[in-house]
């Protein structure tokens, strides 16, 4: 059976950072993930996580200047020494949080550099998260996003993200599939599922087009629950969704898995 996780980054907005914890927690959450960790200390995260019993699903390392546009670099030549710095940082953070998957962002693609530069860099630079990943436990998630949200993102289709899986050769690198994003393009997500599912490591949802709760939009997500089950996924659901209005208003869809 499907369970599910609430993305605090995007859920109970309402309230300040530190009190959605508790917010997640009333609302029957067991697991809880967000974008980025590092502007809080480890510890006082991981006391809220212990505060409320909570699961940390997963959360993403260092994107870099996420306010200047960047998106990671994991793909983006040159930048080999911030990237391993960042694989520290987000270390620290996993063993603090007991989290035992990251997502790495692979980066807005880089003009100056051809396809094949990219993809060397990016194979280069995952492998060597992953077998540091691997000394503590932790899977190494990537994540396709759509062009129309993140124009010229490194990696946009889940079948790419799959052949460059394959490239790296870790077993602890897996596919983050976030539906919305698969949705928008790729499509045909019940075969989509089933096909990627041997390489599948974390889920994300969200209403298509719009990006709100799964419960309204062109997506059956009831079905594709199924489909999830049947294709043997057992991980958390991450809710990364922006609520159409109060969070706790749009969480009808989700009390009958909680």
């Amino acid at each position: 059976m499907a369970k599910f996780a609430a993305n605090l980054t995007m859920l109970f907005t309402e309230v300040p950072f530190l009190e959605r914890f508790e917010k997640a927690h009333q609302a029957g959450f067991k697991a809880v993930e967000y974008l980025f960790p590092y502007a809080f200390e480890a510890q006082e995260l991981a006391n809220k996580m212990e505060q409320f019993g909570f699961e940390q699903a997963l959360f993403n390392m260092p994107p870099g200047d996420w306010d200047a546009g960047e998106r990671g670099f994991a793909a983006i030549p040159g930048r080999e020494d911030e990237f391993k710095a960042s694989v520290d940082t987000a270390l620290m953070y996993a063993k603090a949080l007991k989290c035992k998957k990251v997502h790495a962002m692979s980066g807005i693609v880089d003009s100056r550099f051809t396809r094949e530069q990219h993809i060397e860099t990016f194979i280069s630079n995952i492998r060597y998260a992953a077998d540091k990943f691997a000394e503590q436990g932790v899977e190494l998630m990537i994540e396709p996003l759509n062009n129309r949200d993140v124009p010229n993102y490194f990696v946009a289709h889940q079948r790419e993200a799959v052949e460059l899986i394959k490239q790296v050769d870790r077993p602890n690198v897996k596919l983050q599939l976030d539906l919305y994003h698969a949705q928008i393009m790729d499509g045909d997500l019940s075969t989509l599922i089933r096909e990627v599912a041997p390489y599948t490591g974390h889920i994300q949802i969200a209403s298509v087009p719009e990006r709100h709760e799964p419960s309204e939009g062109e997506l059956n997500y009831p079905h594709l629950f199924n489909v999830l089950d049947d294709s043997g996924y057992q991980g958390w659901i991450g809710c990364e969704y922006n609520p159409r209005h109060s969070t706790e208003e749009g969480l009808g869809w989700v009390r009958p898995y909680l």
